[in-house]
């Protein structure tokens, strides 16, 4: 299930705003070892109070990218600024960072009071500056009372817990999270997401976070980077990358997509018009940019977008008709795989609105399958 960030409730968004600075200057960084080039070229600004994901495929660079915003790494060439000052070359140590491992890297032999106080510690805080920042971060995280605690007496939510409070507690200017959630279950990694979410709005640090599975990215960021060999795909609000992706790769790896191949029979101000054998329909499509009569486009419409009906359409375009070849029953929604002549399956998702006993349409039936201009997206790319 993609689930849009509840976070987009301004009229006009930070990184909207054309004289706002960027807090966060990726510019130009690439890193090579050798003949393998882990990041090509990578350039981004990042707002002060962002939940900022980097999300792809295992290999794509993501935590490359992670690492050297930590110092960990240094680029090839580029540079990074926080804040408008240049980090590129600073030292793990003098970077107002903090970073969260997957691994939590927890010291066994501590408490947890100990845990937190650690880089307190080593930054010369004096003892009462530490109790009261130790007790803050705890009470943020809602673990009161769980100081005299050992790591091997905590669950695994507790102790992803006691890594953030640990990382949460010196107040950095930026949080970079390396696949926190990783460990956990899916009920409690769905609850930790938005406790993550609200702690972020309560302390206004800018988090960063590197993941892979892409409904983690959908529920908490405020933007996207998607990135796919080193290079960045598109970077987004996740409302706009799942409705307007800007290729097939970001279409197919955000969600559940139908992708049509077909040609341009017209051009209008506000829409096209698209011939596709795979569907053996003509296919009305709003789009605003300039694409020539002839041109070859994929058509992608999303699975929830399309209407199913045993009945026939009776306008002319956006339908097509094919057989139920499987039905997956996924409890609050079910998938139909639908047949069209050409061979090509379609995904349809419905709500279970009655129970599988009741529902209107079966394996094998004949269904007629229809969408809106409007959910109708033109790929050229």
């Amino acid at each position: 299930m993609i689930r849009v960030s509840p976070l987009a409730k301004k009229s006009v968004e930070v990184w909207q705003d054309v004289n706002a600075k960027p807090y966060i200057q990726v510019e130009n960084i690439t890193k090579s070892y050798g003949n393998v080039v882990p990041l090509r070229d990578i350039s981004l600004s990042i707002y002060q109070g962002e939940f900022f994901s980097l999300l792809g495929r295992s290999g794509c660079g993501k935590t490359t990218l992670l690492r050297m915003l930590a110092g960990f790494e240094n680029p090839t060439s580029g540079r990074v600024l926080i804040d408008g000052i240049d980090v590129t070359n600073w030292p793990v140590y003098k970077r107002p960072i903090n970073m969260m491992f997957q691994s939590y890297a927890l010291f066994p032999h501590m408490t947890v009071f100990q845990n937190i106080a650690f880089g307190l510690k080593q930054n010369g805080f004096s003892k009462a500056e530490i109790n009261d920042k130790v007790k803050e971060a705890l009470s943020l995280v809602q673990l009161d009372g769980y100081e005299e605690r050992r790591p091997d007496q905590l669950s695994g939510g507790q102790r992803q817990r006691v890594a953030l409070a640990r990382s949460l507690a010196k107040r950095p200017k930026l949080l970079l999270l390396d696949e926190p959630l990783a460990a956990l279950d899916k009920t409690l990694r769905e609850q930790t997401q938005f406790e993550l979410v609200n702690i972020q709005e309560k302390v206004g640090i800018t988090f960063i976070l590197v993941t892979h599975d892409q409904e983690e990215a959908m529920t908490m960021s405020t933007r996207i980077a998607v990135m796919d060999e080193g290079k960045i795909r598109q970077i987004g609000a996740p409302h706009d990358i799942y409705e307007f992706p800007n290729s097939k790769y970001v279409a197919k790896f955000i969600g559940s997509i139908n992708l049509f191949e077909g040609v341009v029979v017209e051009q209008e101000l506000d829409h096209v018009l698209i011939k596709s054998q795979e569907i053996d329909c003509i296919c009305h499509a709003t789009h605003t940019g300039a694409i020539p009569a002839g041109a070859n486009v994929t058509l992608a419409i999303r699975p929830e977008k399309i209407m199913v009906s045993t009945l026939k359409p009776t306008h002319e375009k956006n339908w097509t008709i094919g057989i139920i070849k499987e039905i997956a029953y996924l409890g609050d929604i079910s998938i139909y795989y639908v047949q069209l002549a050409s061979g090509k399956i379609v995904m349809a998702t419905l709500p279970n609105l009655l129970r599988l006993s009741e529902r209107n349409f079966q394996w094998d039936d004949t269904i007629y399958l229809f969408w809106r201009s409007e959910n109708s997206l033109v790929l050229t790319s």
